[in-house]
């Protein structure tokens, strides 16, 4: 079983699905986790269930990022707060809302690798990040311009990251995940229409659970990926090999 000896680990969106499966399997594997999110009521019943530290911020404000994470103790980062913003072609997008999926899912993420790398060099043990980007980074999926291009810069903020981090010891890797089928996402994955040929297309046929996203991503913070760098993981079903 994976022992992380009380290292101090950062989870953004722990007030979700995925965020909030990470941080139970991150507590049972003896890590101190810090969990934040945009729901300061479902993080105290997170802390409460867990006995996880909670530290909210904003992850589109550059001051309160650096406010939390300025001299704060990390070994590592899951960036996991995320917005799904709207379903639209390039022909219809919303520029307001591509702006907003963008500074949250990319800006945000970015912001907490600077200020959290920061704390990370200067303690001078190493760590790992990972970031939970999404299949829509890697295949094209309809509706999803806004969405599939955040988790993309994502990706590239993954890689370069894991460049410039590498020297201090620092891994940094991304989880691209299949749909969660949470009430948020079934107003449109749950449709017949979109869910059955879908589903026909990926070989595992079925959904993931949160827990199955959570998994590999305790793995790649863990010992265990010890020589893992710059990648970015599909958990997708076999989905993007096809």
């Amino acid at each position: 079983m994976t022992d992380f000896n009380r290292r101090t680990i950062l989870v953004t969106g722990a007030s979700g699905g995925i965020g909030g499966a990470t941080v139970r399997q991150l507590v049972a594997a003896n890590a101190d986790v810090v969990a934040s999110g945009r729901n300061n009521e479902a993080l105290e019943t997170l802390s409460a269930e867990t006995g996880c530290r909670t530290l909210p911020f904003d992850l589109t404000s550059e001051d309160e990022v650096r406010g939390a994470l300025e001299g704060f103790d990390l070994w590592g980062v899951v960036n996991c707060g995320g917005f799904g913003g709207e379903i639209a072609t390039p022909m219809d997008t919303d520029i307001a809302v591509f702006d907003k999926v963008i500074s949250i899912n990319a800006r945000g993420a970015l912001l907490v690798t600077k200020y959290a790398s920061q704390s990370m060099i200067r303690l001078g043990k190493g760590g790992a990040i990972v970031n939970v980007s999404s299949q829509a980074s890697l295949v094209a999926l309809s509706g999803h311009i806004s969405y599939g291009s955040s988790k993309a810069a994502l990706d590239n903020i993954t890689r370069v990251s894991a460049l410039e981090l590498g020297r201090y010891g620092i891994r940094v890797n991304s989880v691209n995940p299949t749909v969660v089928m949470t009430e948020m996402s079934a107003f449109y994955w749950g449709r017949p229409e979109i869910e059955e040929p879908f589903l026909k297309t990926m070989p595992l046929g079925r959904w993931a659970s949160e827990d199955e996203i959570a998994a590999p991503i305790v793995f790649l913070l863990s010992d265990g990926a010890s020589m893992i760098s710059g990648v970015s993981l599909p958990i997708d079903g076999g989905f993007t090999a096809v």
